[in-house]
C-alpha cells in the first residue's frame, strides 16, 4: 500500500526540521541562529514543534543565498522547493486544526 501525499504545509514543515539539523551542523551558524531567535539550545528540540519556530528556521535560512545553497547541497533539495516551503509556513490562512 501507498503512504498518502502529504499536504505542502506537513513537506514545508520536513523541509524545515531539516534546515534545523543543518543549521545546528555548524557551530558558527547555529550560534547566530540562537542568538538571533532567542532560544537556547536546551529548548530547540521543543521549539521545533512550532510552526511558527519552523518558519524562522526557514526565514533564517532564505534570507542569505549562499546559506540557501549550501544548504540546497546538503539536503539535496531544489532552492525553489526550499522556497516554496518557506512560502508555505508563511501562509497566514493556514490553521494546523482545520480538517
Amino acid at each position: 500500500m501507498k503512504k498518502p501525499v502529504k499536504n505542502a504545509r506537513e513537506v514545508a514543515e520536513i523541509v524545515a526540521v531539516q534546515a534545523l539539523s543543518f543549521i545546528a551542523r555548524d557551530p558558527e551558524r547555529l550560534g547566530l541562529f540562537l542568538a538571533e531567535s532567542g532560544i537556547g539550545p536546551e529548548t530547540l528540540r521543543t521549539a521545533a514543534a512550532d510552526p511558527r519556530f519552523l518558519s524562522s528556521v526557514l526565514d533564517f535560512v532564505m534570507r542569505d543565498d549562499a546559506t540557501v545553497k549550501a544548504f540546497a547541497g546538503a539536503s539535496q533539495l531544489d532552492p525553489t522547493t526550499i522556497a516554496a516551503a518557506h512560502q508555505a509556513l508563511n501562509d497566514p490562512k493556514w490553521e494546523r486544526d482545520v480538517p
